[in-house]
């Protein structure tokens, strides 16, 4: 058996062929992660899920399954209202409530798609109410006396299409608005329509959004709306969710938990630095200052040394030696 590989006509050692069937994953297909522990390890690089740290607000489960629990009883209010407005069955469920991007939320909807941008007043920010075409056509026929045909195709609704659908809408955000009376008093107000996402501009691009994603049903009609909202617009709410603590609650005392040092912190090398103040000196005392001058301390200085961990005041001390050396006696710590 020929220990060489063979080579080519160029004198390159040719590859063996691949197979097909179980393609070789490269050193490209995995990344280099830091674990909690402070260890470097290799992850498949599917398996790394990205994350936008510019995000200013997080929704811990909690909060979320509160709003959720909040938003399912505003659905099943919705679709009660809406059956005896249009006067045909109307069946509402919430398929997803989660926090997006705005970029994100804008570049996931189709065109063209249907948009009213509203306010809930006092709140701050500008909302969005996403009915498909399709599905708004659906309504409005409705409105004017038809079954709720479904439309062929998807199209822009015209200015009288628009203006009877709107009807519909400020049920829906009246509905959404009632379901708050009881921690905030809210009014819904359109301020417009938009029928393209490329044009949308009501949020910067990183703001985080509430999307609220309902699978709606009217006769042969089926499609999904959503309704979004700028976190910072509802954030209020959020923490008027929370739940409150008692005076009682709040008079027992905590477990004070025992600090647990980490051992990849060890090595980390942090600066230290001694300074304090106590002369002071016109500029003209300043400028006439010459090698060799000497400057008096008080005595005071000495004993009111700031010692700094990372420029950061955490210490208060005083000034002598220890040995041959200078050195610094801690005496009592900075309140943070």
């Amino acid at each position: 058996m020929d220990p060489h590989p063979p080579s080519s006509a160029f004198g390159e050692p040719t590859r063996p062929p691949e197979s097909a069937a179980s393609p070789a994953s490269g050193p490209e297909d995995n990344v280099t992660v830091i674990l909690p522990q402070g260890r470097r390890a290799s992850r498949r690089r599917e398996s790394i899920r990205p994350h936008d740290f510019r995000q200013s607000a997080f929704l811990a489960p909690s909060e979320l399954r509160r709003i959720r629990l909040r938003h399912e009883q505003f659905v099943r209010a919705l679709a009660a209202r809406l059956s005896i407005y249009l006067r045909v069955e109307c069946t509402l469920r919430i398929a997803r409530l989660q926090v997006v991007g705005y970029q994100t939320f804008a570049e996931g909807l189709p065109n063209p798609t249907h948009i009213t941008l509203f306010k809930a007043e006092p709140l701050r920010g500008v909302c969005l109410l996403v009915i498909p075409p399709r599905f708004g056509l659906a309504i409005v026929d409705r409105l004017l006396g038809g079954p709720g045909q479904v439309a062929e195709a998807s199209r822009d609704l015209s200015e009288i299409e628009t203006a009877l659908l709107d009807q519909a809408s400020q049920i829906l955000l009246t509905e959404w608005c009632n379901h708050w009376q009881d921690l905030k008093a809210l009014r819904p107000a359109l301020i417009g329509h938009e029928n393209n996402a490329r044009f949308l501009q009501t949020a910067p691009p990183d703001t985080a959004m509430l999307s609220l994603t309902l699978d709606a049903s009217l006769g042969e009609a089926q499609d999904q709306m959503q309704l979004v909202f700028p976190y910072y617009a509802i954030e209020p709410l959020v923490r008027l969710l929370a739940p409150v603590v008692s005076p009682e609650a709040e008079a027992t005392p905590s477990v004070a938990l025992k600090m647990k040092w980490k051992p990849e912190l060890g090595e980390i090398a942090l600066p230290i630095t001694a300074q304090w103040a106590g002369l002071q000196a016109t500029a003209r005392e300043v400028s006439r200052l010459r090698t060799g001058d000497v400057l008096l301390l008080g005595p005071h200085c000495a004993a009111q040394v700031q010692i700094r961990l990372a420029r950061v005041p955490k210490f208060l001390g005083r000034l002598g030696t220890c040995g041959s050396r200078w050195a610094v006696e801690l005496t009592e710590p900075i309140p943070a």
